[in-house]
C-alpha cells in the first residue's frame, strides 16, 4: 500500500500506540477504528509478546483498518513485519536494527521513527535520516513526547517544543476511545 504523498503533515498532532495489554481485552482494530473516527491519522501497533505469526496476523488487520481510515501505520521494532504487511514505516528504539540498516531494509519511501534518550541519540537519529523521533531536542525532525501523557499535560508539552503525543493507555485503555481522542485532540494546535 503506497505511503501517503505528505508524509511529513501527518507527522504531528496525535499519535497512537496500539498495545494490546493496554487495551485491556478490547480489539485493537476497534480501538483504531473509533479512534481513526475521531479524527487520529497516526498509528502504531506494538506488541512484546506475540509470537511471531500472531503479530503478522494482527498487524494485517490494523494496516486494513489504517488503510481504510487513509491514517499511517508503523510497527514497533520490526522491520520484516512492516515490510509482510506493507506498513508506512517502522518505530525503532536504541537496542533495536541501526536506523541505516533499517533504511537499506525499507527504502527510502518508508518512515522510520527513532525513540530517542540523551542529547547524542538525538543527533545520531537527525544526522541518520530518522524521519521523526520519540522526544528530543536540538533537531529540526518532528518530535512526539511520550510517557504516561494524559490530556490535562498535553498543552504543556506542546508549549515545551514537542510537535505531537504519543499515547498509550490514555486512549487504548480508554473507556470512550472515541472521546478520549477527541479530548486529547482538542489541546492540540
Amino acid at each position: 500500500m503506497p505511503l501517503h504523498a505528505n508524509r511529513q503533515a501527518f507527522l504531528n498532532g496525535l499519535y497512537v500506540i496500539l498495545d494490546r495489554q493496554a487495551a485491556q481485552g478490547r480489539p485493537l482494530e476497534s480501538v483504531l477504528t473509533a479512534a481513526a473516527e475521531a479524527g487520529v491519522r497516526l498509528f502504531q501497533y506494538r506488541d512484546k509478546t506475540a509470537t511471531a505469526a500472531e503479530a503478522y496476523r494482527q498487524a494485517l488487520r490494523l494496516r486494513q483498518a489504517a488503510a481504510d481510515h487513509g491514517a499511517i501505520f508503523l510497527v514497533n521494532d520490526r522491520c520484516d513485519l512492516a515490510l509482510a504487511v506493507e506498513a508506512d514505516g517502522v518505530h525503532l528504539g536504541q537496542d533495536d536494527l541501526p536506523l541505516a540498516v533499517a533504511r537499506r531494509i525499507l527504502g527510502p519511501e518508508k518512515i522510520i521513527g527513532l525513540s530517542t534518550h540523551c542529547e547524542a541519540d538525538v543527533i545520531g537519529a537527525t544526522a541518520e535520516g530518522a524521519d521523526y523521533i520519540g522526544f528530543g531536542p536540538l533537531t529540526h525532525l518532528p518530535v512526539f513526547a511520550i510517557g504516561g501523557l494524559t490530556a490535562d499535560r498535553v498543552q504543556a508539552v506542546i508549549q515545551a517544543g514537542a510537535d505531537g503525543v504519543a499515547v498509550i493507555s490514555a486512549i487504548v485503555g480508554a473507556p470512550d476511545v472515541a472521546a478520549a481522542a477527541r479530548a486529547i485532540m482538542a489541546r492540540l494546535p
